[in-house]
C-alpha cells in the first residue's frame, strides 16, 4: 500500500479507491425489502399501525395520542388528542402554572422529571441554587477545548465539550446514584452554556467577527441566561425569556421511546458512564430526522416566501403546497415539514400550548405578516395532506412553529438544535437515573442475518 503525501483537504478527499471500495460494498450489501415482511421485522421499533414495540417501562414521561377501540378483528387505533404527561403531570398544566405566578418553568419541570414530584417553593430555591453553582467551566475550558477546531455543527462542539468534561471529574465511571446524579446536575447547568461558547467560538472563526463571552449570571434562569450569554448587549425582554422558557419545558422530555432517549436507555445499560451516555444521546439528537426538523421547516417556509409573491393569495400557497406534494419544488420530497407527527394523530398538545405564545411574540416583534403565512400554510397543508392520505385528523408538529420563534428570539440556525439539547437534558438525566436503578439488563435485540452460508476460499482461488 502507497501513502500519499500530505496535501491541503487530502484528508477528506473522495479518491477512486474509495469509490471502488464503495461500488464493493454496493454488491454485497443490499438487502430484499420484501424480507422484512418475511420475517415480521418491526422495522423501527414499530408495530404494522405505526405504534412502537414495548421495550420497557418507565415512570418518566407518557404520550397519549390515540384511542384503542376493541373490535372484531382485535383492535384498532382512532385518533385522538395528544396529551404529554410529566411524571403524571400535564406539561400544558406546569407551563400554565408558572405563567399565573411569574416564575420560569424549566428548572420545576427538570426538578418534577427527576424526583417525581413537584418542587414546595424551598426546594425549588434549593435546586436553583444549585444548579447555578454548576453553571461554570473548568478554568482554561473555553480556550483549551471549545475554541480548538471550532465546528458550525455545534453539536460536535458540544459533544467533544462533554466528553472532554469526563477528564475532569474525579469520579467519571463511578454509577452509584448519587455520583450520577451530580453529573447529571452538572451537564444540566452546562449544557447552555456548551451551546453558546461554541457558537461564539465558531462564530469568532468567519472572517471580520469578534469576541464576546459573557459569564452566566447564577440569580438567573435557564431561558434567561441563554438569551443573556447570547447577546453582545444582554438585552432582553420579560416575553423573549417566557417565550424561550416555555419551549425549554415542552422540550424537556417526550417518552422513553424517543430515538435519543431510547439511545440513551441502551447506552446506560452497558454500565459506561454518564458522559458516554449523554453524548450518544445527543449524536442521535443531531440526526436530521430527530432533532433537525425545525431547520427544515424554516428553509421550506423560505422557499414559499420566494416563489409566492403574494402570502395572502390563498390560491397561490395552495399551488405551491401541492407542488410540494407532487415532488416538484423545494428539496423534491413530497414533504410539508412540521405537518404531521410520528406519535400524535390529532394535536400536538406542545404545539397547541407554544401557539399562544407565537402570537404574543409575532406582535412584539411586528411580524404578524408572516405568522399569517405560516397559519395559512398549516391550515391549507394539513387539509391537502388529509385528502391525499385518507385520513380524517392529522397534528401540527411543535416543530412547524419552534423555528420561526427562534427565529424571532434572534437566534442564529446553528442553535436550534443544541438548544434542543438544553432542555432535554432533564429527561435524559431522568432516564438514566431510572434505567440504572430499574433496568438491570443490557438492552440486546436480535438481528436476523440473510446471508447464504459459503466455504472460505484459498487466495488463489478468489
Amino acid at each position: 500500500m502507497i501513502w500519499k503525501e500530505n496535501r491541503e483537504n487530502a484528508y477528506c478527499e473522495i479518491t477512486p479507491a474509495i469509490l471502488a471500495l464503495k461500488e464493493q460494498w454496493e454488491k454485497k450489501n443490499y438487502i430484499d425489502p420484501r424480507l422484512y415482511k418475511e420475517y415480521n421485522v418491526k422495522r423501527g421499533l414499530r408495530d404494522e399501525d405505526g405504534r412502537g414495540v414495548l421495550t420497557g417501562l418507565t415512570r418518566v414521561a407518557e404520550i397519549q395520542s390515540y384511542n384503542v377501540i376493541p373490535d372484531q378483528q382485535g383492535e384498532h387505533i382512532t385518533p385522538a388528542e395528544g396529551v404529554l404527561y410529566y411524571r403524571g403531570i400535564d406539561c400544558r398544566d406546569i407551563v400554565r402554572g408558572s405563567e399565573k405566578r411569574g416564575r420560569f418553568a424549566f428548572e420545576e419541570a427538570a426538578y418534577l422529571l427527576l424526583f417525581g414530584e413537584l418542587p414546595t417553593a424551598d426546594q425549588l430555591q434549593d435546586f436553583c441554587v444549585q444548579l447555578s453553582s454548576y453553571r461554570t467551566l473548568p478554568s482554561n475550558f473555553f480556550r483549551d477545548v471549545i475554541m480548538k477546531a471550532p465546528s458550525q455543527d455545534l453539536m460536535n462542539t458540544m459533544q467533544r465539550g462533554i466528553l472532554t468534561l469526563f477528564c475532569y471529574d474525579d469520579k467519571p465511571n463511578d454509577i452509584g446514584l448519587e455520583n450520577v446524579l451530580r453529573q447529571c446536575l452538572q451537564l444540566t447547568s452546562n449544557m447552555p452554556v456548551l451551546a453558546i461558547y461554541a457558537y461564539q467560538a465558531w462564530r469568532y472563526s468567519l472572517p471580520g467577527e469578534s469576541l464576546f463571552i459573557h459569564v452566566p449570571k447564577p440569580e438567573l434562569s435557564t431561558a434567561e441566561n441563554f438569551l443573556r450569554m447570547l447577546r453582545e448587549d444582554r438585552g432582553y425582554t420579560e416575553l423573549e425569556a417566557r417565550v424561550l422558557d416555555v419551549a425549554l419545558v415542552l422540550h424537556a422530555d417526550h417518552g422513553g421511546g424517543n430515538n435519543s432517549t431510547f439511545t440513551n436507555h441502551v447506552v446506560t445499560s452497558s454500565g459506561t458512564d454518564t458522559y458516554s451516555a449523554i453524548t450518544a444521546a445527543m449524536c442521535s439528537l443531531k440526526g436530521p430526522r430527530h432533532g433537525g426538523a425545525n431547520t427544515k421547516v424554516m428553509s421550506m417556509m423560505a422557499d414559499i416566501k420566494l416563489h409566492v409573491k403574494d402570502w395572502g393569495n390563498e390560491a397561490a400557497v395552495t399551488d405551491y403546497l401541492n407542488q410540494l406534494l407532487n415532488k416538484e419544488a423545494f428539496d423534491r420530497s413530497g414533504l410539508i415539514y412540521g405537518l404531521g407527527h410520528a406519535v400524535y394523530t390529532e394535536s400536538d398538545p406542545r404545539c397547541e400550548v407554544f401557539r399562544g405564545y407565537v402570537h404574543q411574540l409575532a406582535a412584539e416583534k411586528h411580524r404578524e405578516a408572516e405568522l399569517e403565512l405560516y397559519t395559512s400554510v398549516e391550515r391549507i397543508g394539513k387539509q391537502l395532506l388529509m385528502e391525499r392520505q385518507h385520513k380524517s385528523a392529522l397534528a401540527t408538529n411543535i416543530d412547524f412553529y419552534s423555528g420561526f420563534v427562534y427565529d424571532m428570539l434572534g437566534l442564529p440556525l446553528e442553535l436550534y438544535t443544541p438548544l434542543f439539547a438544553v432542555a432535554r437534558i432533564a429527561g435524559w438525566s431522568a432516564h438514566r437515573m431510572e434505567e440504572l436503578t430499574s433496568g438491570s439488563k443490557l438492552i440486546r435485540p436480535r438481528y436476523e442475518c440473510v446471508e447464504e452460508f459459503r466455504p472460505y476460499l484459498p487466495m488463489e482461488k478468489r
